[in-house]
């Protein structure tokens, strides 16, 4: 028989993933608990940039990226780094990311990518509703943003595949834009806007006030770093600081610690420390009227409750690396260019670990042969976007709930 005191189900993991997750669980009557060393929401979920878009679906790793890596490996300002160091234990993952981006996996990719992402808005609206902070997420267009008008092309292959899942795209030229953004650099010749979708005003508040609703429905939040799962009598045993704890079932969400607590177990899993970086300006003197992508440099800047946000550099150094100064130094530039206007008083810079899968995917499911298991982790940079989605699947596969998904894209022994 269960003790009292014990959970139906743990949540490992209170990432803007494992929140949501928390939430489907009790939404469906379960008594759970939610572990983590951090705050919820204020670890990588904090840091993102705010992108909530149903029509995220193009992967990462596209047919002919490969003639582009050399040139931005090599650019100081680039929108991705990989440290000398760590290049070769990193190159197995290298070699799976490329042939993930093969022209005949792609369009399968992007279908397992739109079916986390399809409902972001609608499921994250239904999340806050009771909060009175709906107001934490707002109706946007994605302005991408070109300085060589001719490369804005709505027919090209990543346009193309947002285009046929639904996404309305409109190309705008020079004035058009500066129009919209006025306070974008005039260098910017055309870009590609996306409808019908939102941003977030405050991605560490979101996390917030959604730990806040998931107590009110009886959710208990443990603060506790989680040093190791096994199987048990009971279900599952966890290691934490305060010793053994017991759980019939286990969600293991905590992004890219997840596979260092899945080895033991004899899983192993390509899973990747991203460090990514953030800077903030608190009083920046301007104001961008939707989410902006610099389509030549590959980063995103938004206004938020707090300022404005430049976001999306990568750095691939391994999981415990320090962080790297020059990378926040480049955004801070990276943001000049992209504002002139902008004031630089006020500064707070962001780093933390996105948890990324060489094919752009999460790891969500039941694990083969570990009773009682479940994944959910590994969503890279769509982690804020997916996690409602994922909480859903997840709270169906607890309850043993039918449902009609292909589960197969996300399973842990893909590799």
């Amino acid at each position: 028989m269960k003790p009292a005191d014990m959970p139906d189900v743990t949540v490992l993991g209170a990432g803007i993933v494992g929140i949501c997750t928390a939430l489907s669980l009790a939404e469906k009557g379960l008594k759970t608990r939610l572990v983590d060393r951090d705050a919820p929401g204020q670890a990588t979920s904090y840091g993102n940039a705010g992108i909530i878009s149903p029509w995220s679906v193009v992967p990462q790793s596209m047919p002919g990226l490969w003639k582009k890596i050399p040139g931005w490996l090599l650019d100081p300002l680039g929108p991705v780094t990989v440290k000398p160091s760590h290049f070769l234990r990193m190159a197995p993952w290298g070699v799976r990311f490329l042939s993930a981006g093969r022209k005949g996996r792609i369009n399968a990719v992007s279908d397992a990518m739109e079916l986390l992402n399809r409902d972001c808005v609608s499921l994250f609206r239904q999340h806050l509703q009771g909060t009175d902070r709906e107001d934490l997420i707002r109706d946007s267009i994605y302005v991408h943003a070109f300085r060589d008008g001719t490369a804005a092309n709505v027919d090209s292959v990543d346009y193309a595949m947002r285009r046929d899942r639904g996404a309305p795209i409109e190309r705008i030229g020079a004035a058009d834009l500066h129009d919209l953004e006025p306070a974008l650099s005039p260098d910017f010749r055309a870009a590609i806007l996306i409808r019908d979708q939102a941003r977030a005003l405050n991605p560490g508040e979101i996390g917030t006030v959604l730990a806040e609703k998931f107590r009110r429905m009886g959710g208990e939040i443990c603060r506790q770093t989680v040093s190791a799962i096994r199987p048990s009598d009971t279900g599952w045993t966890y290691q934490t600081e305060d010793g053994e704890q017991h759980s019939p079932k286990l969600v293991l969400s905590m992004g890219v610690w997840s596979a260092r607590l899945l080895e033991p177990l004899g899983l192993s899993i390509p899973l990747e420390a991203e460090k990514g970086y953030h800077v903030s300006f608190r009083e920046p003197g301007v104001i961008l009227n939707h989410s902006v992508m610099d389509m030549d440099m590959k980063f995103v800047a938004s206004s938020m409750a707090d300022g404005l946000r430049v976001a999306g550099t990568a750095e691939f150094a391994g999981l415990d690396a320090p962080v790297n100064q020059k990378r926040l130094d480049g955004l801070i530039k990276l943001a000049r260019n992209l504002l002139p206007g902008l004031s630089e008083s006020g500064i707070e810079t962001w780093s933390g670990q996105r948890p990324s899968l060489p094919d752009s995917l999460p790891c969500i499911g039941k694990v083969e042969g570990f009773p009682g298991l479940i994944t959910a982790f590994g969503h890279s940079h769509y982690g804020l976007m997916m996690a409602p989605k994922t909480g859903c699947i997840v709270a169906d596969l607890v309850t043993e709930t039918a449902f009609n998904t292909d589960l197969s894209p996300y399973s842990t022994t893909r590799f």
